[in-house]
């Protein structure tokens, strides 16, 4: 099968839709099929270009069996909100062009979380005259509009009704939780449509392993308790209440918190840091992909946080997975839904409600408190995420998906 596939991020950035467009892409190649990815330069998050690449209109590499095709790109930092609708505005305009230079495919696949680059898709299928796919990885633009980011009626409601239109055009839709299949039906689609991909993890990557010595010694972090968050550092996780709580446990020398990344809401946490005089949280940037399982072996505790927004009772955060396949102990912000749900089913961490500081504290020193209950909980997320979330099974669920509907396609063709 040949599979031409549109991402607006794209490894090297480390970002999860980068990182499961990769895993997808590179097995479907190690099972034999043609695979193109057409992505932009690589920015993401902060705006600048990653080394060894050149603002040139398009560039070609082969990864992992992959024939990636980079596009020109207006190059911004993932904040301000009329600099990021240029971005994507623009991204999806050189991705139609870009699709000029690729063979054509058996299907076209366009991946959210934001729907400008499912509009191209649905360009692309409509000029190679083959179905489209579309895969949603977030509910966009109705995370956008809950987190204060846009407010304008006008414009919400016709982001509402490009929605609408590419469930409609789309031949197949992908989504990656329950919930999103109960909110693409609700605006009129049949669920045999839609297919459910859950995220996963690499297990050669992802497994048990001892704390990284040297990654310690590094960042002079030997003999400290690690409470780390991993990933985005952005409106939607409510990371204020990692400030409140290293300053409620500022008194207790054995206790450092880590913040991993980069993002919109840096700026503004390492400022309130600073203002509070707390030694004890350290903001360490965005991080190598390699370099991940070594900061998860190393850590006590893995904060996985959400803000109290009707929107993330739908979403399950990705490094979730990641976090259970090393055997970790979690704690859990976020609203009932979908995410608490499974990790309660699994009984693979510590839930706590959103936004809670003193829950986050708490949660904290039973990691210390309890280690019997936590090394239990934390065995139980291994073998949740061994049993069902292994990305070779996923990938190929979905490629499976969109040979189905290819066959359908080609049935339909007069």
């Amino acid at each position: 099968m040949k599979i031409l596939f549109l991402s607006h991020y794209f490894p090297p950035e480390v970002n999860a839709p980068a990182n499961r467009t990769y895993e997808h892409a590179r097995r479907w190649a190690a099972d034999g099929h043609d695979v193109t990815v057409i992505t932009g330069l690589p920015n993401h998050p902060t705006g600048q270009l990653f080394p060894g690449y050149e603002k040139r209109w398009l560039q070609h590499e082969r990864v992992d069996g992959i024939h990636v095709i980079r596009t020109w790109m207006y190059l911004t930092s993932n904040a301000g909100f009329a600099r990021r609708t240029l971005n994507y505005v623009l991204f999806a305009a050189t991705a139609v062009l870009a699709s000029f230079r690729a063979p054509r495919p058996d299907v076209v696949v366009a991946t959210s979380p934001q729907f400008f680059c499912g509009l191209a898709g649905a360009v692309v299928s409509w000029l190679k005259w083959r179905p489209f796919v579309l895969e949603v990885r977030d509910l966009w633009p109705d995370s956008i509009v809950q987190l204060g980011a846009l407010r304008a009626r006008p414009v919400i409601a016709a982001l509402e009704a490009v929605e609408t239109l590419l469930y409609r055009s789309a031949a197949g839709i992908v989504v990656n939780t329950r919930a999103f299949i109960d909110h693409i039906a609700g605006r009129g689609i049949a669920r045999e449509r839609i297919e459910l991909v859950y995220n996963g993890i690499d297990p050669a990557l992802f497994h048990p392993r001892p704390r990284d010595l040297e990654l310690l010694r590094a960042h002079g972090l030997e003999g400290r308790r690690i409470a780390a968050y991993i990933g985005t550092i952005g409106l939607a996780h409510g990371l204020g209440t990692v400030i409140e709580a290293a300053e409620a446990l500022r008194h207790h020398d054995d206790w450092v918190f880590l913040l991993i990344g980069e993002g919109a809401d840096r700026e503004r946490l390492e400022r309130e840091a600073r203002e509070r005089g707390l030694d004890n949280l350290r903001f360490l940037g965005l991080r190598p992909r390699a370099e991940v399982p070594g900061w998860i072996a190393s850590s006590d505790v893995l904060l996985v946080l959400l803000r109290d927004l009707p929107v993330f009772r739908t979403v399950i955060p990705s490094k979730l997975f990641e976090y259970w396949a090393q055997e970790k102990a979690i704690v859990l912000a976020a609203p009932e839904g979908e995410c608490r749900s499974m990790l309660e089913q699994a009984e693979a961490g510590f839930p706590i409600p959103p936004e809670d500081t003193t829950a986050l504290v708490e949660a904290i020193e039973r990691v210390v408190a309890e280690p019997d209950e936590v090394a239990r909980r934390a065995r139980h997320g291994r073998e949740w995420v061994e049993a069902g979330f292994l990305r070779d099974d996923l990938a190929r669920r979905m490629a499976g998906f969109l040979q189905r509907v290819v066959n359908r396609s080609e049935r339909a063709a007069p």
